[in-house]
């Protein structure tokens, strides 16, 4: 069983290499070098991610097994949110598990923990952005019930590439 935690700010540089380290391994193989490093270059730097954990709106939580990092997760609220940015919404941004701990349902027990926080704070709505080359996470999403809403373009160096928008309304009790 992981145990969840959130982030603290003192915990940026583990952060970073986590998160450049599991986006390295589920995407190196499917992209071109020059444009991995291009887009590494801007989005794993220690002020980026200074920034993105000193952020009100914006979440982040170690899933952590035997006291090692093996997953991680980032959730936007209003004005942090990339897309949406819809008061009644949370942006589930970012859920990776590495590649060793892969099978141990880890990304379940990160998805429902996003889900529960969602559920607890009376969302109307969950959405998430996801690469529609990722069929692994498309077809996870879609088990949990999202659909596809939308899509947006992202340059990854030289790239033109797609994310699938997918979103999934949650019942809440009347408030």
């Amino acid at each position: 069983m992981i145990t969840i935690q959130r982030i603290q700010i003192s915990e940026a540089d583990k952060l970073l290499t986590f998160s450049k380290k599991t986006f390295y391994e589920f995407f190196d193989h499917l992209n071109e070098p020059a444009n991995m490093e291009a887009y590494s270059s801007v989005a794993f730097t220690q002020q980026r991610i200074l920034d993105e954990l000193s952020n009100p709106n914006s979440e982040f939580y170690f899933a952590m097994l035997d006291n090692e990092v093996v997953g991680y997760l980032k959730l936007n609220f209003n004005d942090a949110q990339t897309e949406f940015r819809d008061a009644n919404a949370i942006e589930v941004e970012r859920i990776y598990v590495s590649g060793e701990h892969h099978g141990k349902r880890i990304g379940k027990q990160l998805m429902d923990f996003a889900l529960d926080i969602a559920r607890n704070k009376q969302f109307e709505y969950v959405w998430l952005g996801v690469w529609e080359h990722n069929d692994k996470a498309l077809g996870f999403y879609q088990r949990y019930g999202f659909e596809v809403c939308g899509s947006h373009e992202f340059m990854l160096g030289d790239d033109l590439q797609t994310d699938l928008l997918m979103k999934m309304p949650l019942l809440n009790p009347p408030r």
